[in-house]
C-alpha cells in the first residue's frame, strides 16, 4: 500500500485528505495549526519531519510558495531517497522552478501538480490535476491521483508545465467570476432583479456553470469559502507576473487583482468580489 504524507489541511487539503482515506490510501496529515489537522479524524503527525519519514509520496497543499518552501526545507532531509514530492499548491512559475531546484538538491523526485477545483471537488475526489514530472514517477503517484481526482492532464515532463496550464485556467476562472459580479451589480444598479440576468443566460451559449454557482452565492450573500478571496488575489498576482514575463498584456488581470483585493474579508469566498463592484 502506498504511504502518503499530506502537508496542509486547509480548505483543499482537508478534502484531499478525506478522499485519500476513503480510497484506502495510508495517509498521515500535518498542518501548522494542529487542531485543523486533528479535526479530520485521520492520523496526525505532530511535526513535519515525523509526517514525511518513510513515506512513499509527500503531498504539499499549502497557501503559497513561501509556506511550501519553508515547510519543505525542514521536511526534505527526512524523506526517503525514493520518495516523490507531489506539489499541488498554486505557487507560480518562477517559484515552481525554485521548488524543483530545492527537491533536486536533496535528490528527491519532484512532480509539479496544481489542481483545478474548489472545496466540493476536493471533498469528493473530483479535482482535475495538471501534472508535469518524469514518466517514471507516474506509477508511484497513481494511487494518490486516483483518490483525489476525476481527471489528470499531463502537461509535460519538466516542472512548470502543470503551472503554466493552471495559470491559464485560473485566468478564466477569475475573469468569469468578476464578470458575473459586474453584471449582478449592474442589474441591481439599474433597478433590475439580478436573478433575471442569471435566468437570461441559463442554458444558452452565454451560460456557465461557474457563473450560475458564483452568481447565486452573490445574490444570497453566502460567502462560505470554497475558493477564498485570498487565493484569488494571490493567483491574480501570479498570473500577472507570468503574463508580464511572457510579454502578454496585464491590464485585465491587474484589474482583477485589484478587485479581489478590495472585496473585503479575504477569508470569504471569491464570490464576495461582488462587494467591490457595488456602490461604496
Amino acid at each position: 500500500m502506498t504511504t502518503v504524507a499530506l502537508l496542509g489541511t486547509g480548505i483543499m487539503g482537508s478534502g484531499m485528505g478525506r478522499s485519500l482515506a476513503r480510497a484506502g490510501v495510508d495517509v498521515t496529515v500535518w498542518n501548522r495549526s494542529a487542531d485543523k489537522a486533528r479535526a479530520l479524524g485521520l492520523p496526525v503527525a505532530e511535526d513535519v519531519t515525523a509526517a514525511v519519514r518513510d513515506k512513499d509520496v509527500v503531498v504539499t497543499m499549502l497557501f503559497d510558495a513561501e509556506s511550501v518552501a519553508t515547510v519543505m526545507r525542514t521536511a526534505l532531509p527526512a524523506l526517503r531517497r525514493d520518495a516523490v514530492w507531489l506539489q499541488t499548491s498554486t505557487v507560480g512559475l518562477e517559484e515552481t522552478a525554485e521548488l524543483a531546484d530545492l527537491a533536486a538538491r536533496h535528490g528527491i523526485t519532484f512532480v509539479d501538480a496544481p489542481v483545478l477545483g474548489t472545496r466540493q471537488p476536493a471533498e469528493n475526489g473530483q479535482l482535475t490535476v495538471l501534472a508535469a514530472g518524469p514518466p517514471e514517477a507516474r506509477d508511484r503517484i497513481a494511487p494518490v491521483l486516483d483518490a483525489i481526482s476525476a481527471k489528470v492532464v499531463w502537461a509535460g515532463e519538466e516542472p512548470g508545465g502543470g503551472h503554466r496550464l493552471k495559470l491559464v485556467a485560473n485566468a478564466w476562472v477569475l475573469s468569469i467570476t468578476a464578470a458575473t459580479a459586474q453584471s449582478v451589480a449592474l442589474a441591481e444598479g439599474l433597478g433590475l432583479d439580478p436573478r433575471q440576468f442569471l435566468d437570461l443566460i441559463a442554458g444558452g451559449p452565454l451560460d456557465s456553470g461557474y457563473a450560475q454557482l458564483k452568481g447565486k452565492a452573490m445574490l444570497s450573500g453566502d460567502f462560505t469559502p470554497a475558493f477564498a478571496l485570498s487565493g484569488a488575489t494571490k493567483d491574480a498576482g501570479l498570473i500577472r507576473a507570468a503574463a508580464a514575463d511572457a510579454g502578454v498584456a496585464t491590464d485585465l488581470v491587474a484589474a482583477l487583482e485589484k478587485l479581489f483585493a478590495a472585496a473585503g474579508d479575504q477569508d470569504d469566498d471569491m464570490a464576495a468580489v461582488v462587494r467591490a463592484t457595488r456602490p461604496a
